[in-house]
């Protein structure tokens, strides 16, 4: 069973909806082993935001929120390393 929910912001839906499947199907089960560790070995808290997380998966960044309170991960946007920081 999972320890925390994972929820999709519209934003990272849509970051979702338009990479290669390929790209999903390497960024997706690290998205789903949030759920069991939500700050893996590797993941980095954004300077400047208030509770923005990353994790990598090669050239690719996930950016998401932990709620530890209501136990929810929130993935807020997912995308290129070029394009993350912007």
């Amino acid at each position: 069973m999972a320890d925390y929910a994972i929820s999709f912001a519209r934003s990272a839906r849509k970051d979702l909806a338009a990479l290669d499947a390929k790209v999903v199907r390497r960024v997706f089960p690290k998205i789903e082993a949030l759920a069991q560790q939500p700050r893996p070995s590797g993941c980095r808290k954004l300077v400047g935001e208030e509770n923005l997380w990353r994790i990598r998966v090669g050239d690719w960044r996930i950016g998401y929120e932990i709620d530890d309170a209501a136990r929810i991960v929130t993935v807020i946007t997912v995308g290129h390393r070029r394009e993350f920081y912007d």
